[in-house]
């Protein structure tokens, strides 16, 4: 990255490390920007990275009608109102979107991973714009339509069988979705190759890997999130809900309690908020669950009807949402005169998913802090008033998307029988005759067949 220094540098003398730390610091004064994850420049003075030009989320888009409804208060509390009123407009519309079913949800995903792509590259092109790098902008979207295009026809091929069965360019689609996928991919890859320009050879192979992580931080995990949501909706709408929790837990208690920074990327959070937002999350996330799991609607697995073409949520809850009565230990027993407690399995799973979104889930939001110290930008754009970009609000959401699907893969899910059935129809006639006879013999010598079809055979 230092021939980037060089390139962007200009004429003139080099300057020495004081020189360059003074310069820095009189422009993040510039930019007034706090020592926050929201908005922090403190960037070492020997860092490698091209100066960013000035964002558009470095300015205040702050609708004017609220700008002068807060105007005589702090700017510490009109930080404070601005967010508080965004976030609770923010989580009305989410309600909503949950209200108007699965197929919305998916379509919000994949808008939501679309503009934090387009927040991500769009950084980038503004620190390397200045060089002229070919078809850039071009081939990163090209890869972005290339990668949704494998996952959602992984999705389309897992969870949409029977329309997969019913209609015939789809089912040429299915059939051949993997090496139609890695054609499209290798076109761009080729599109790059040809792209090189001597002279800015480096840069380019910087940007590939630029969009390639990005594509394997957003696009991938986005898979995830809809992935999770074909599980039941409870599986999405928990752990979403428990990483806001925290974000807004912690907020709170660090603004009223804050006193002890936490760490040095982002001065501004505090043990205080930390441990109040752990706290307050597993306890939300444990009532949350409680009253999910009562209904149908959240707990069952998203299935596609194939005769209404629709998708549908109803079945027979599995154990893991029917009350169950557990034994307390000896010593809470002593402590709380009860012997037993009733409760949903899954409030005991959803302990686990809270621990991870407090203790581990801001994690995500200290790496985008690194990454927006590196860049000297506030935030990665300026779509919400006082919460940034879109993909500062999704930082934490990504690894708790991965966290959530792994935690069901390794502790949850058992097999699958409506997606070992679609892969049974989709065999020729004779494999399923063959298969049938296999799975008749098998239980036969089990003997779980019963008597009237042994005597039948």
């Amino acid at each position: 990255m230092t021939e980037l220094r060089k390139r962007g540098g200009g004429g003139g003398d080099p300057d020495t490390a004081e020189n360059i730390s003074d310069k820095e610091a009189e422009s993040d004064d510039r930019l007034g920007l706090p020592g926050d994850a929201e908005g922090e420049c403190d960037v070492d003075s020997k860092t490698e990275t091209p100066d960013a030009p000035v964002s558009t989320a470095d300015s205040d888009n702050t609708p004017e009608y609220l700008t002068k409804a807060l105007e005589g208060l702090p700017p510490r509390w009109k930080n404070y109102w601005i967010r508080g009123l965004l976030s609770i407009c923010m989580i009305s519309g989410f309600f909503l979107i949950i209200y108007m079913g699965p197929i919305t949800l998916i379509f919000v995903v994949m808008c939501v991973q679309i503009k934090c792509f387009q927040e991500i590259i769009t950084i980038g092109y503004r620190v390397y714009h200045s060089y002229e790098l070919p078809w850039f902008r071009t081939l990163s979207w090209y890869f972005l339509i290339c990668v949704n295009y494998f996952f959602y026809g992984e999705t389309v091929a897992d969870y949409f069988g029977a329309l997969v069965r019913r209609e015939e360019p789809l089912q040429f689609l299915a059939r051949y979705h993997r090496f139609i996928s890695f054609t499209l991919y290798l076109a761009g890859f080729c599109m790059f190759v040809l792209s090189l320009v001597k002279k800015h050879y480096r840069l380019q192979f910087y940007m590939f890997a630029w969009t390639h992580v990005t594509l394997l931080i957003v696009v991938t995990q986005s898979h995830l999130v809809i992935q999770n949501l074909f599980e039941g909706m409870i599986w999405f709408i928990v752990p979403i809900s428990i990483v806001i929790s925290n974000d807004i837990m912690a907020y709170l208690f660090g603004f009223f309690f804050g006193r002890t920074p936490l760490i040095k990327l982002s001065p501004k959070k505090t043990w205080e908020g930390f441990i109040g937002g752990f706290f307050s999350t597993v306890v939300f996330g444990f009532i949350l669950a409680y009253l999910l799991s009562q209904f149908q609607y959240f707990v069952c697995p998203v299935e596609f009807n194939s005769e209404t073409n629709r998708f549908t949520v109803e079945c027979e809850p599995s154990d893991l949402f029917v009350m169950q009565e557990y034994t307390l230990p000896a010593a809470l027993q002593n402590t709380l005169r009860w012997k037993t407690v009733n409760l949903y399995p899954f409030q005991i799973h959803s302990i686990f998913l809270s621990s991870f979104a407090s203790l581990i889930g801001p994690f995500g939001g200290f790496f985008a802090s690194g990454f927006k110290r590196a860049f000297k930008i506030k935030d990665f754009a300026d779509t919400i008033p006082g919460h940034g970009g879109i993909m500062d609000r999704f930082d934490c959401q990504y690894l708790m998307a991965t966290f959530t699907h792994v935690y069901i893969a390794s502790f949850v899910r058992g097999p699958n029988p409506s997606k070992v059935l679609q892969q049974l129809l989709m065999l020729q006639p004779e494999q399923q005759l063959t298969m049938f006879h296999t799975l008749r013999s098998h239980l036969k010598e089990r003997g779980l067949l019963p008597p009237a079809a042994v005597q039948a055979e």
